[in-house]
């Protein structure tokens, strides 16, 4: 079905409870394991039926933030939201509690049980009023940045479309673009400061009622690390500091020669070529139908996937003033459907929605069809893995989207990934002071990002920009406010799809093979399970990063 067909109507979550409360009485009035099962089936259509239409009320409130229609209906999630999760812990309990649960544990598998747990200790009607005011503060901080209105050269553009300005081959044009993007933020400096501080407060204050020291157990719980803790992320950080940053620099001194400049400015970050960066040549229709044709090239797989993907309109990328910034690829479970959402800028950006979030997509394509929907419960940095991997897979086509420039873009992908970590990891450090503190003020906050960019990014310069040289930079990232305790994700992701670069280099067809099979192996597994299954180094193994770093220096040197 296109997408323009699915209809909605609003989630009547007094009926939902009624069915939950069935739900629940059945189960306890099961005689077998099976008879569970049989319940739990059901399950999976009312929450997949409930989760297709919030989901799409999101999409079209996204797709146009100023619909009054779909703002409302967002506005009405934002507080109810919570109390269906909440539904869904509460018949989770009983699952976990079952007097079946060894024929439960193999038809649904150990995964599930370990993630239901978590679940447990993520959701409690105690703080349904905190959760509920945190979605309304992510929505307040959505609409802010949605909404910013940018005087360019006489036209009226939001932070998005700022973008291909940002990275213009002449660097004149760079600072221009640069003091005009960095003018929105210190405009809104002050209500950014205090939408995270709420936000830092809230958090804080629902980790402290489920009987935590701070947020972040809770927050790791409700990232369902499922296999790992922030021993193993601490250590993942000093393996970045350690082993990767002082190779990244060199990355970054050569891309200062390649660009002929006597010192890298904050206004060169992203920019490889004296040229300018490659763009995607053609209009948005012509970059999915270039998107159409690579993956109905690359495998059978990724054909079907594909296809099905244009024939029901499942994209919305192009960019619009009203448009909520970002991408992200969501999942319509009625109509085993995935959805990419974007905002095509005419940068190389563009291409990424069709490689990052098709990865993303096509995998939830590969296994939509598996009766048992915990198995599509993967964990964050399973997720990246599928996505960021897809990017490399697709390098050999990318001639179709970037014509005579497609080794220029294929050169710097491949370094802007390997850059890409430290920032990442950074933002998670940043995010782990910041839980473990509070109290912190904004100024105080700040001071901690500009440390940890002399750490992580000793290269940047902020010369001439007040706002960044007092540690502003990160109040544009999305994650930071929306999505607390993500990015390091998609480090350890960006480690494993290196590998997987290096891997088809040498071989395409085993690491391809490798990745299909990660792909269907979907949350069968827990994470490190998975990578040892694939033929995949764990990243949180000590010498990891430096063995990695030790490869990619060698293909370089190549």
């Amino acid at each position: 079905m296109k997408f323009s067909d699915m209809p909605y109507e609003r989630v009547d979550f007094e009926e939902v409870k009624r069915e939950f409360e069935d739900l629940e009485k059945r189960l306890d009035a099961a005689k077998s394991g099976e008879e569970q099962f049989a319940v739990h089936e059901d399950y999976y259509r009312i929450k997949g039926h409930v989760e297709t239409l919030m989901t799409l009320a999101e999409i079209r409130h996204d797709i146009d933030t100023t619909d009054e229609f779909y703002a409302g209906e967002q506005d009405f999630y934002d507080a109810n939201g919570p109390v269906f999760q909440n539904l869904c812990v509460s018949y989770q309990k009983k699952l976990f509690a079952s007097p079946y649960r060894e024929y439960l544990e193999k038809r649904i598998g150990k995964v599930a049980f370990k993630n239901i747990e978590l679940a447990m200790k993520s959701v409690d009607p105690k703080i349904l009023d905190l959760m509920k005011e945190e979605n309304q503060i992510q929505t307040e901080y959505n609409k802010l940045l949605a909404t910013a209105q940018i005087d360019w050269k006489g036209e009226i553009l939001n932070l998005s479309l700022m973008n291909p300005y940002l990275h213009n081959a002449d660097r004149g044009v760079r600072k221009e673009a640069w003091e005009k993007f960095t003018q929105f933020f210190v405009k809104n400096q002050e209500q950014l400061d205090d939408i995270y501080d709420r936000l830092v407060k809230n958090r804080t204050k629902q980790g402290e009622a489920m009987g935590y020291e701070n947020y972040l157990p809770l927050g790791y719980a409700r990232m369902t690390r499922n296999c790992y803790g922030r021993e193993d992320i601490a250590s993942f950080r000093a393996q970045v500091k350690n082993d990767f940053v002082p190779f990244v620099e060199k990355l970054h001194e050569r891309r200062r020669q390649r660009l002929g400049l006597d010192h890298l400015s904050y206004i060169d970050e992203g920019v490889y070529f004296t040229n300018g960066n490659p763009a995607p040549i053609g209009t948005p229709e012509e970059i999915l139908r270039a998107g159409r044709q690579m993956y109905n090239e690359l495998s059978p797989e990724t054909a079907e996937f594909m296809n099905f993907m244009c024939d029901n309109d499942l994209f919305d990328v192009i960019g619009r003033k009203t448009k909520k910034t970002g991408g992200y690829m969501t999942y319509l479970p009625d109509y085993r459907a995935p959805f990419i959402f974007a905002n095509f800028n005419g940068t190389s950006g563009d291409a990424d929605v069709i490689t990052h979030e098709c990865g993303h997509a096509f995998q939830g394509y590969v296994v939509a069809g598996d009766p048992i929907r915990e198995h599509a419960d993967i964990t964050m940095e399973t997720a990246e893995t599928h996505s960021m991997s897809m990017e490399f897979f697709t390098e050999p086509w990318m001639n179709l989207l970037f014509g005579d420039r497609a080794k220029d873009y294929v050169d710097m992908h491949f370094e802007d990934s390997i850059m890409f970590i430290p920032y990442g990891t950074m933002v998670d450090e940043f995010q782990d002071i910041a839980y473990r503190n509070p109290g912190l003020s904004p100024a105080q906050r700040n001071g901690v990002w500009r440390d940890l960019e002399r750490q992580y990014k000793p290269h940047l310069d902020y010369t001439g920009n007040d706002y960044y040289e007092k540690g502003g930079f990160w109040q544009k990232q999305h994650h930071i406010y929306d999505c607390p305790l993500y990015y390091i994700d998609y480090c350890i992701a960006q480690t494993n799809a290196l590998q997987y670069k290096v891997w088809m280099d040498q071989d395409y067809k085993a690491a391809w093979a490798s990745y299909l099979k990660l792909c269907r192996l979907s949350a069968s597994d827990f994470f490190d399970g998975l990578v040892k299954e694939v033929g995949l180094n764990n990243p949180f193994e000590d010498g990891s990063l430096a063995y990695v770093a030790k490869q990619l220096e060698k293909k370089l040197e190549r």
